[in-house]
């Protein structure tokens, strides 16, 4: 090796190790071990000021500084991260720390281990519960986007009008929401990614001084999880993934299922529920009646919606509401009783007006979608040609009405939102304990089929089947089979040697 060659040599040496001494690491600054990647100790040697949560003082809440992107922690302004505990009474009993996320993408975590410590007492003797405030929402740095006022237009009209007027007018509303992203959040949403997310989460493991945390999480706190498990599969000890999101592929290919499935639970089990309550209601004896009666209702919503205060009731927000509705059999009187309001407003009983104004004029909001359309664009690749996405919104409002006929709208942002490089995450289980996986087969959002082909990818993974309701959330609840299973497996580590099935009892 000649003389300038070796000078070569000693200079890219000392360059590296200049590079790594540039990245310090504290002691406990463990989180990037499994995912290669270093923490800089600036964030891995914070101390978290615990002080009860503003509006749940049994809750315990600090905040944490986080990267605005892990992989370049050196670049843009920190970003804040505001995480919770609910502690174990008696620590003599405690077995770990046990971590939640929201769903969404855009629900807010920070008061949920409120809500686990309830439903799951057993759970909450055990484990310290944990959770946050995803970045981009709620107490941590959120994304902002349109005015209340201004997102009026954008759920404004009757997403199946084909008319050319209609399409670009649509069109028209999903440019100009994505516009108003970026110029009031435009350097923060490339970074609202689920891989992101999982290496705040694996900081706040960190500052908490756990090696391994037990995680659950609903929906699509079931891709975080999923994720998080395929980044750091040695910090993971127990993790219950409760309706699942379609993990293993693109974002794209899993929404396109989606309005096949609330179609389903629409048709299949909303419409006989009501139908079974005609004496109730009186929208119809058949499922054939109610769903008529209800388009009926729709066209006339059409032709004259329904203004009362600052809400103006039209085709697309009783197809919000409904949509919303059918999540949980729970829900089902709360939708019937909005409906009955929709046949004679002016006269309709007080108490069915105001369950209709508070269904079908607060589901959605331009907070929410801020951090829906980061993730669901940004983390996976989109199809931008909005040709492709015209001809299948035609389709699934003719097939599928009820969530299709929003494809274009929604796809439509997808097609021109700012997104970053963020990096693929394949799913296998590599490493992982064995995952515990909860589905309904009739869940309209996290649909069954999609569940199975996250169970596939998730090696090693027991699927949990519930065939005796749709809803949408399975643990905590009243179903003694998914309790006990769950419970058993957090509990004491028991997990079924094989998936089974949980034929939970019919909604009365």
């Amino acid at each position: 090796m000649n003389t300038t060659a070796i000078r070569t040599r000693r200079a890219a040496v000392a360059t590296a190790v200049l590079a790594a001494l540039a990245l310090p690491t504290a002691a406990n600054a463990d989180s990037g071990r499994d995912a290669g990647e270093p923490v800089p100790a600036r964030y891995a040697r914070q101390v978290l000021d615990w002080q009860p949560c503003a509006g749940q003082p049994a809750l315990e809440c600090a905040t944490m500084a986080v990267p605005r992107d892990w992989h370049h922690p050196g670049v843009g302004a920190d970003l804040s991260i505001a995480v919770s505990r609910h502690r174990v009474a008696d620590p003599a009993r405690r077995k770990g720390t046990l971590m939640e996320a929201a769903g969404g993408p855009g629900g807010q975590g920070l008061l949920r281990p409120m809500d686990l410590a309830q439903g799951a007492p057993a759970v909450a003797a055990a484990y310290d519960i944990v959770s946050f405030d995803q970045r981009g929402v709620g107490r941590s740095t959120h994304a902002q986007c349109q005015s209340p006022e201004d997102f009026q237009e954008f759920l404004a009209g009757d997403y199946r009008d084909q008319s050319p007027e209609a399409i670009d007018r649509v069109i028209a509303n999903s440019q100009k929401l994505v516009a108003s992203c970026e110029e009031h959040s435009g350097d923060l949403l490339p970074y609202l990614t689920t891989e992101q997310t999982v290496r705040d989460m694996d900081l706040y493991r960190s500052l908490l001084g756990e090696k391994k945390i037990s995680y659950y999480g609903a929906s699509y706190a079931t891709m975080i999880g999923a994720y998080y498990g395929t980044l750091f599969p040695h910090r993971v000890e127990r993790m219950v993934l409760d309706s699942n999101i379609g993990f293993e592929g693109s974002w794209e290919h899993f929404e396109t299922g989606q309005p096949m499935s609330f179609q389903r639970r629409f048709e299949e089990d909303f419409l006989p529920w009501m139908a079974a309550r005609d004496a109730t209601y009186h929208w119809g004896s058949t499922p054939e009646e109610v769903k008529a009666h209800w388009e009926q209702r729709r066209a006339a919503l059409h032709d004259r919606p329904i203004a009362d205060g600052s809400l103006t009731l039209g085709p697309n927000r009783l197809d919000n509401g409904t949509i919303n509705a059918i999540y949980s059999e729970k829900a089902f009187p709360v939708l019937a009783r909005a409906l009955t309001a929709l046949d004679d407003w002016q006269s309709a009983d007080p108490a069915a007006k105001q369950t209709a104004r508070q269904l079908f004029g607060q589901y959605l909001s331009p907070e929410f979608l801020a951090e829906y359309f980061s993730v669901t664009c940004g983390d996976t690749p989109w199809t931008r040609d909005l040709d492709t996405w015209i001809e299948r919104g035609a389709e699934n409002t003719a097939r599928y009405p009820l969530l299709g006929a929003r494809t274009l709208a929604f796809s439509a942002v997808c097609a021109s939102w700012p997104t970053g490089p963020a990096p693929k995450v394949k799913v296998t289980g590599a490493h992982l304990p064995p995952v515990l996986m909860l589905n309904s087969l009739h869940d309209p959002a996290t649909y069954y089929e999609a569940a199975l082909g996250a169970h596939r990818a998730l090696r090693g993974s027991k699927l949990v089947t519930v065939t005796g309701n749709g809803n949408h959330g399975q643990y905590p609840g009243s179903d003694p089979c998914v309790t006990n299973t769950v419970e058993r497996y957090l509990l004491d580590g028991q997990a079924p040697e094989h998936d089974l099935t949980c034929p939970a009892p019919q909604a009365g």
